[in-house]
């Protein structure tokens, strides 16, 4: 599957992404918590990424500000638990900075160097969870996705 798979549960306030790689977990563990690869390949294609703040250990913290334009958008969060097939961290769009969602990534090793991300966004209402959905995230997360697959196809981890 090389479109991101984005469901809303229908009895809690989460979000859940799925997507398979060509690559192993390995490499998308360091492309999630490489600063210079992450900064390459997170969000559209009309943003840049600027890293502020990136500590991706167990208890570290990460910023960073998506650029358009005059345009920026700022995202921060904490690092709980960094692991060898699975992050668990928060995350705030400092444009909304109440909605704190808590995200899990889990790396599933599909065998011949393949690789099922799991992403889950738990949000603290239903209504946070629907304008996370209607906000346009689904581009940010395939068009993103798409760029780490070509730094993957170009051997850039």
């Amino acid at each position: 599957m090389t479109e991101a798979q984005i469901e809303a549960d229908k009895d809690l306030p989460i979000i859940r992404i799925t997507r398979d790689f060509a690559a192993t977990p390995e490499q998308l563990l360091r492309a999630h918590t490489d600063p210079e690869l992450f900064a390459q390949w997170c969000g559209p294609d009309s943003t840049t990424t600027r890293i502020e703040r990136w500590d991706a250990r167990s208890g570290g913290e990460w910023r960073y500000k998506a650029v358009r334009g005059d345009d920026e958008f700022g995202f921060r969060g904490c690092f709980h638990q960094v692991g060898p097939d699975r992050i668990v961290q928060t995350f705030t769009f400092e444009g909304a900075p109440d909605g704190v969602a808590l995200e899990t990534l889990t790396f599933e090793d599909l065998g011949d160097g393949r690789t099922r991300l799991h992403a889950q966004s738990l949000v603290d209402s239903f209504e946070g969870r629907d304008a996370w959905l209607k906000s346009g995230m689904e581009t940010g997360v395939n068009e993103g996705y798409a760029k780490l697959d070509g730094l993957l196809a170009k051997g850039a981890l």
